[in-house]
């Protein structure tokens, strides 16, 4: 396997979905071990670093990238698996931001009331024990919480030659901020533009399911990833991101209101489950409403992402896109 490694400097940032000129080109079956900075651009290292001082909105979740991928066209289905997370950094950030997040008001759910506090909280990693450590900033509290590494970005660009906001998810992906990104996924995403124009970044060291206050444990991440493509002549691509790991399928849908991002996840699990055991809508319906979770991926975005989940053991077995999950999970036993 080709292996491609890329550190961006920060004047190699990508800060949108769509409008950047590819960085590379990398083959499909390419490894890709890459850098990717926090989403404060490593400009929040202590408690006393506010965001109203140290940042810029319209320099938020750099991406590294975008990449291309030799022969990607519109109609395939670009694969990406996660086969490694590491923390880059001995430190990650959480931050209150003015008017962001899901229990303050905002510029979309404008109310009379005055911006919480801004305030800092920064979590020391210990790698040994995998742990991040919570200290409460009014009070002596104090827990360490397990290291848990996703990526909130993830992403290709859209269609229609649309740029998009690097804080937006979609249907492109993007800042979709789930917690099931994360080592050992799969993830299938549309192909738009020639190439698919794809990034990654926002490393979470750990993030609870919604994202409440709008920022996670915010830590820039090693990644080593595997590329693939899914030509369209193989098989249709999916609407809406689709992820795999060992025990689940999973969709993810975002929009607002909520339960319009909701709707989408259930509506795409509904069309998987369909093309892999060959179910009536309404049977995948049925199905769906009695085996199916719908954890919250993020409430505070420019659209909220929800995710719809069904394990595989409820299903017959079967083997999306011919097995591709099980053949990239054995190619990362092998690097």
């Amino acid at each position: 396997m080709d292996v491609v490694e890329f550190t961006p400097t920060p004047e190699q940032y990508a800060w949108t979905f769509g409008g950047a000129a590819p960085i590379k080109e990398v083959a499909p079956g390419s490894v890709m071990r890459l850098w990717c900075d926090d989403a404060f651009g490593g400009r929040i290292r202590s408690v006393t670093d506010l965001a109203s001082g140290s940042l810029d909105a319209r320099f938020l979740n750099p991406q590294t990238g975008p990449f291309s991928v030799t022969g990607a066209e519109p109609g395939d289905t670009l694969v990406l698996y996660l086969v490694d997370l590491t923390p880059a950094r001995d430190w990650g950030a959480s931050t209150l931001v003015p008017f962001f997040g899901g229990l303050t008001g905002t510029d979309r759910t404008a109310l009379l009331d005055e911006a919480l506090p801004e305030q800092t909280w920064i979590y020391e990693l210990d790698r040994a024990r995998g742990t991040v450590r919570f200290q409460a900033r009014r009070s002596d509290f104090a827990v360490d919480l397990p290291v848990a590494p996703m990526l909130g970005t993830v992403g290709v660009a859209p269609a229609n030659r649309e740029v998009r906001s690097s804080l937006t998810p979609d249907a492109f992906g993007g800042n979709m901020d789930t917690p099931e990104m994360r080592a050992g996924v799969t993830c299938y995403l549309p192909v738009n533009e020639p190439g698919a124009i794809f990034s990654v970044g926002d490393g979470h060291y750990r993030q609870g399911e919604g994202e409440s206050c709008g920022t996670a444990v915010e830590g820039a991440m090693d990644v080593t990833l595997i590329v693939d493509l899914v030509k369209g002549s193989s098989a249709p691509a999916p609407a809406w991101p689709r992820l795999e790991n060992d025990a689940e399928l999973i969709t993810v849908g975002s929009s607002r209101p909520l339960e319009d991002a909701w709707r989408i996840g259930q509506k795409e699990m509904i069309s998987w489950l369909g093309a892999l055991h060959g179910l009536d809508r309404l049977d995948a319906y049925q199905l769906l409403t009695q085996v199916s979770l719908a954890p919250l991926a993020n409430v505070v975005d420019t659209n909220y992402s929800s995710v719809t989940k069904v394990s595989k053991a409820y299903l017959p077995r079967a083997d999306p896109y011919d097995g591709l999950h099980a053949d990239l999970r054995a190619r990362a036993a092998r690097l």
